[in-house]
């Protein structure tokens, strides 16, 4: 697979592992003499710069955990002199203080390079129109797709998510040919874009999906209703520069990741210790080339797997498979650890159900119990209901190994967002 634009390398396998191999060296001795903290964590782990001499000496590494950022606010792990900051973007953290990321220039230009691999493996060109439908602010999103769309060559249209009439105009208006959004923002826009007839008005060929993990059927639904050819899930974090890390190419056989610039590890949350091959874990990062903040075996908390296989693309880099969810969003119900991903993927076996749904945990005389909200197709009758409610909590039994109540709801009966979806209420603790 040759690039068009020259953004996508190629690498034999050797010249990827040697690459590595010189990033984690660099990382290592720039993070041991940049940051005192990352100098008494490599202190206390027994290893010092010279100590990496190949590849599997990753593991005598000590990890990096969300603690660690949070503790050295407002500036954590900082490895370069303050004067070679020229950003901050910080993460959207729900408790605590907000985890802030510093970038040099150099970390800027990376990460430009990375989002332009995205939208090329995506298949865009110089002529398309990007329609930007993520947040801006101190958030990575909106302008990692910006500059990575303009450091690309096509052109940017940064409307910011929400505002559905304006984004429903420029669409219109604009011809926007691409369009960057959550999953949950694209099938909101969708369905209005069915609702007020405009399919035939507008121009979407390609979309690309962040933030949140989606379903295939989800993927369909919102294709079809937009009139789409083809959409692409694009992985990325703050804490890893933005936005941009990896991107579906259109095998679709898995997320291409820049190997080049990360080092990616799968290990069990509980143990630490590196899964077989193709197996679920936790993912792990360790930055190859980053200067203000590298991550040295950063404890992602996302869930995933790499796939073992080379892409029938042809395309060099290695890929793991979609995010399944966070370790830390497991649901303990009745002793059963659970993660929203596994409800998602037994809905996907039932044509009946869209996408959508919605789960809720509540508390009664000590005894835990969960519904299930799930969303009827529109075009399936509701006499149907009890028996598909039956079936589909049968198949979620079967999974998960514990039962729960499931309730299939009328179409849009579940909330829509312009962000990423709540898949569960908790109102336990209520109780």
């Amino acid at each position: 697979m040759r690039s068009t634009h020259g953004f996508l390398p190629q690498y034999t396998e050797e010249e990827l592992a040697k690459r590595q191999l010189e990033g984690l060296k660099w990382t290592v001795a720039h993070a041991y003499e940049g940051s005192m903290a990352y100098r008494e964590k490599l202190k206390e782990a027994g290893v010092a710069p010279g100590d990496i001499r190949s590849l599997d000496d990753l593991t005598r590494l000590p990890f990096t955990t969300v603690q660690d950022l949070r503790a050295g606010y407002p500036f954590p792990l900082v490895s370069v002199p303050m004067d070679q900051v020229v950003r901050v973007h910080a993460s959207s953290g729900t408790t605590g203080k907000r985890k802030v990321l510093a970038y040099s220039q150099k970390d800027v230009d990376d990460w430009k390079n990375m989002m332009a691999r995205c939208f090329e493996l995506a298949g865009v060109t110089r002529e398309d129109r990007v329609q930007i439908a993520v947040g801006y602010g101190l958030w990575t999103a909106g302008v990692g797709f910006q500059m990575g769309c303009e450091h690309f060559g096509a052109m940017a249209l940064p409307l910011g998510p929400g505002n559905l009439e304006f984004q429903l105009q420029f669409l219109q208006d604009m011809q926007s040919t691409c369009m960057c959004s959550t999953a949950s923002m694209a099938l909101l826009l969708a369905e209005q874009v069915e609702k007020h007839g405009l399919r035939e008005k507008i121009g979407l060929k390609t979309l690309i999906f962040g933030s949140e993990p989606h379903t295939v059927k989800m993927r369909n639904r919102v294709l079809n209703l937009l009139g789409a050819k083809d959409s692409f899930d694009i992985s990325g974090l703050t804490e890893l520069y933005g936005p941009g890390a990896g991107l579906e190419c259109s095998a679709h056989e898995g997320i291409h990741y820049w190997a080049d610039y990360y080092i990616l590890e799968i290990v069990d949350p509980e143990t630490l210790q590196p899964v077989a091959p193709g197996e679920m874990g936790e993912m792990v990062v360790t930055t190859l080339c980053k200067e203000a903040v590298p991550l040295i075996r950063y404890r992602t908390r996302d869930l995933c797997r790499i796939i073992p296989h080379a892409c029938s693309c042809g395309l060099c880099l290695p890929m793991h498979d979609k995010i399944m969810g966070r370790s830390d969003d497991m649901i303990i119900f009745r002793g059963v650890n659970i993660y929203p991903g596994q409800i998602a993927d037994v809905l996907e076996r039932f044509p009946e159900v869209s996408s959508e749904y919605q789960i809720h945990l509540t508390r009664k005389d000590g005894l835990d119990h969960m519904l299930i909200n799930v969303e009827r197709k529109p075009d399936v009758s509701a006499d149907m209901d009890a028996n598909l409610s039956e079936a589909v909590a049968v198949e979620l039994r079967k999974k998960l190994l514990v039962r729960g109540n499931v309730r299939i709801v009328d179409p849009l009966g579940l909330p829509r967002t312009y962000g990423k979806s709540k898949r569960v209420v908790d109102e336990r603790n209520g109780d």
